[in-house]
């Protein structure tokens, strides 16, 4: 079909045809048609607008016909508010998904919100993690402070000018409250503590750290009793008696109240009582520098950071050496005491763990029927339990609250471990564990994990049986004069976030004894963050199993400003606290180990065998 100037309209740069026979339809039907067409007849058309062809030099205003103009402005109107009507909807779209998305997170955040008022942490999507992790910090801080508020009400603020004016073990008396010629098994005694200061002047507070217990050598028969601070000088320690026979009494001073004070006041004072010394690989030669938990200098600094958890350990920067070039840790007692000469005799070994001389004889029990000492429901081990938790007889531990079946002979151990996997978590105290179930069991054998020094990461296996026995060291601190890697272990928080777990799992957490030297804050900071991590493991796999291990009472000829066992049952009762409300079990070995009196970190194996057989008794 031949093209004229009419034949080709162009607007805007766009080419579209209007073709010739369209005009002459127009033309044929409509008076305006008919007008068109003589225009276009009679004129050179230079472009086409709206479907009319308009002669050059004729306006786009102009060629429109006036009975056109309302037409087109309805048209415009009508396209306008089909394109705005459209602009709406796709607005209304976005923010229904905006809203969606919103009410998702705002769901998640509640949900973590109500999960962290129970101490728990759920792991989200990274953004709402962040966002949790945020407002975490804070209310962590206060839990921290909260707990470390609790435990200073029991402290007492007490100074002195006169060690004279001090408690004074061999100056004190214990007493029977209504003594009685004989006892029926279950019993109880009381025993009254009248504490007195080297000059004979009776005390007027309390705050005096004190152990007591009952035991029978003959029947290798122990237990630990509970003692009520008067805050006037006076304690009541009771006791219940568990087994017949012949009953002696033990009231150990282990620091005065003005000691205890003293104590206290310096775990506050700061972290540079022990000094790590790191090391660091610059090619094939080592490089040596000063590592701390907090340090105050100008020098740079290699920060090794955990951001969700706020954990912080910094070393000094070799020169010309990368940070990541950290290889191992030693650590030694810095040179230095935050107590005076005065604070310091207090807890000099002559002056600790001194018995308090008793007016009463050893104390006879019989059996009487109306006494009962056993329960007869099996053992769920809660954190919660009473104190004293148990006792020993003829070496065996039996708690209180429940009866323990025993599990430690040969064929007990393989039925009860079949086919489970256990991570001990923790220091040296758990790392007892995995020692003693390989002495034990025989074909659980030690993996070459190409360890190093004297805390290697251990893990043993019963291929047949299927059983896996694995012990990894917690990170910072740890305290030991031997050299250890670094590279190897993490904080347990981490380790405990990947485990998948399972109803054939178990973990065990020991913490404790490292993190004595330190600011108290340091170790429920840690075990709160532990908690969050247990918490995120029973939420995804609510059929594992988890134990958290008291501390061991130790040695009394240990550094006592750093290592005491003072600091210790600080960290019992903080313990105590942090993990009270959770669905874990407790093996108390602060309270079995002052039952047996070990007065040693690492207990001898018939300790450590109850131990575990308490352990079993909750997987199995």
């Amino acid at each position: 079909m031949g093209a004229d100037a009419c034949d080709l309209c162009i607007d805007s740069g766009r080419a579209s045809r209007w073709p010739r026979t369209a005009v002459a339809r127009l033309s044929a039907t409509t008076e305006k048609g008919s007008r068109l067409a003589a225009i276009a007849a009679s004129h050179r058309c230079s472009c086409c607008w709206n479907f009319l062809c308009r002669p050059a030099g004729v306006t786009r205003a102009s060629a429109v016909a006036p009975e056109m103009k309302p037409k087109i402005l309805l048209l415009l109107l009508f396209t306008g508010v089909v394109i705005l009507s459209y602009a709406f909807h796709r607005m209304e779209i976005k923010i229904t998904i905006f809203r969606s998305l919103m009410r998702q997170i705002e769901t998640e955040q509640v949900t973590g919100d109500i999960a962290a008022d129970t101490g728990s942490r759920i792991c989200l999507t990274n953004e709402v993690t962040t966002k949790q992790t945020k407002k975490e910090v804070p209310k962590k801080d206060k839990e921290v402070k909260y707990i470390v508020a609790k435990l200073d009400q029991r402290m007492p603020k007490v100074t002195f000018t006169d060690i004279k004016t001090t408690t004074s073990a061999k100056s004190s008396k214990a007493t029977l409250v209504s003594p009685k010629g004989s006892y029926c098994v279950g019993e109880h005694l009381l025993v009254r503590l009248d504490l007195f200061d080297h000059l004979g002047k009776r005390k007027e507070y309390g705050g005096d750290f004190l152990q007591a217990r009952i035991y029978s050598p003959g029947l290798k028969a122990a237990a630990s009793g509970h003692i009520q601070d008067y805050k006037n000088g006076t304690y009541l320690v009771n006791f219940t008696l568990f087994w017949e026979g012949d009953v002696k009494v033990s009231l150990l001073l282990i620091h005065s109240s003005e000691a205890v004070s003293a104590l206290w006041a310096t775990r506050k004072k700061g972290y540079d009582k022990v000094i790590f010394r790191g090391k660091y690989l610059n090619g094939a030669s080592a490089v040596f520098t000063k590592c701390t938990f907090n340090i105050t200098t100008e020098a740079e600094l290699c920060e090794y950071l955990d951001d969700r958890d706020q954990e912080a350990f910094y070393c000094v920067k070799p020169k010309n050496v990368p940070c990541a070039a950290f290889l191992s840790l030693t650590s030694y007692n810095a040179p230095m005491s935050y107590l005076t000469d005065l604070e310091r005799s207090l807890i000099k070994r002559s002056n600790i763990g001194i018995e308090i001389p008793q007016a009463f004889k050893d104390i006879r029990v019989v059996p009487c029927e109306s006494n009962k000492t056993t329960a007869r429901e099996p053992c769920r081990f809660k954190v919660s339990s009473p104190f004293p938790s148990g006792f020993a007889l003829q070496n065996q531990w039996h708690p209180v609250s429940c009866t323990l079946e025993t599990l430690n002979t040969l064929d007990h151990l393989y039925t009860c471990l079949q086919g489970k996997v256990i991570y001990l978590l923790g220091d040296s105290t758990s790392r007892q564990w995995i020692e003693y179930l390989t002495r034990t069991m025989k074909s659980l054998k030690y993996l070459d994990t190409h360890g190093f020094g004297r805390h290697p990461n251990l893990v043993a296996v019963d291929m047949n049986r299927k059983i896996q026995v694995q012990w990894k060291k917690h990170n910072h601190p740890l305290v030991t004069a031997s050299e250890y890697l670094t590279t190897d272990h993490n904080y347990i928080a981490r380790e405990i976030d990947s485990i998948a777990g399972d109803k054939d799992t178990a973990v065990v957490v020991a913490l404790g004894q490292h993190f004595r030297p330190f600011p108290i804050e340091l170790f429920v900071h840690r075990a709160l963050n532990v908690r969050r991590a247990i918490q995120r493991l029973l939420l995804r796999s609510p059929h594992t199993r988890v134990v958290i291990k008291g501390e061991n009472t130790r040695e009394l000829d240990v550094d006592q400003e750093r290592f005491s066992d003072f600091h210790g049952f600080a960290q019992y009762l903080a313990a105590k606290d942090v993990f009270g409300e959770l669905d874990v079990a407790f093996v108390d070995a602060w309270d079995m180990t002052i039952a047996y009196a070990t007065g040693d970190v690492h207990p001898p194996d018939h300790v450590i065998g109850n131990q575990i057989n308490m352990f079993l008794n909750y997987i199995c």
